[in-house]
């Protein structure tokens, strides 16, 4: 869980980053004192180093953008000759979920 300290720099980056302006511990400080806000001294400090070599809209705009690509590779090499052993993988789950319950005398809605 994040702490306020960490919560209101995140907030006076994004500030920093929406208006094209670079990101800076004396920058983060003054939208933060401007805001009334207090943090640890280190804070501003920490993420302008952090952030230094970051482009923030690039990194919001393309958080999930590598995943959908590994699914389309693996494609067709699943159509060809692994189906058969995912349904054996699956046969043994069910076989084993009934078991369990054997094993105990008793389901669940017993």
């Amino acid at each position: 869980m994040a702490s306020t300290d960490e919560l209101a720099c995140t907030y006076a980056a994004l500030i920093l980053a929406d208006d094209d302006l670079a990101i800076t511990a004396d920058k983060l400080s003054k939208i933060l004192s401007a805001a009334g806000v207090s943090v640890e001294p280190f804070w501003p400090g920490l993420f302008a180093k952090a952030l230094s070599s970051v482009n923030v809209k690039d990194l919001l705009t393309n958080v999930g953008s590598g995943v959908g690509a590994a699914p389309a590779g693996g494609a067709p090499a699943a159509a060809g000759g692994d189906a058969p052993a995912e349904e054996k993988k699956e046969e043994k789950k069910e076989e084993s979920e009934d078991e369990s319950d054997d094993d105990m005398g008793f389901g669940l809605f017993d």
